[in-house]
């Protein structure tokens, strides 16, 4: 599945809701935002098989193509065949990301965007909402 926006304008205070059930033989699937696909403020990736590090969420940044450092969560509360929820808040400073369970993740705004103009959502997950609000 692979859902990708572009010219939209997500600014501070904006939040994008995305729900769905994750695959049965899930890998991964990744939300990502920024002003293109080499491009981001944000990717969060929920892996279900990770070499490193088994069930993880990993958030990210992309520069001109160029990955950033990982921010690595192992508690990770999605489940394979499960249904997920994920809202994401855009601060002044970065990315407010509410899990299931009442976890929160924050990323930080590692390029400095005033505005979001590029979502995708993809990866093994059957998509029933995506709502900007």
């Amino acid at each position: 599945m692979e859902l990708e926006l572009r010219n939209v304008k997500l600014q501070a205070g904006d939040k994008l809701r995305v729900e769905g059930t994750v695959h049965e033989d899930a890998e991964r699937f990744q939300i990502d935002m920024g002003t293109d696909p080499e491009d981001l403020s944000l990717h969060f990736n929920p892996r279900f098989h990770d070499e490193t590090d088994g069930r993880v969420i990993v958030c990210n940044s992309k520069c001109e193509g160029s990955w950033g450092s990982e921010q690595r969560e192992t508690h990770n509360p999605f489940h394979r065949g499960a249904k997920v929820k994920v809202t994401v808040k855009l601060m002044e400073a970065g990315f407010e990301v509410e899990l299931p369970e009442g976890q929160e993740i924050h990323f930080p705004d590692r390029r400095g965007l005033e505005a979001v103009t590029y979502v995708r959502v993809r990866g093994h997950l059957n998509l029933s909402c995506f709502k900007i609000y």
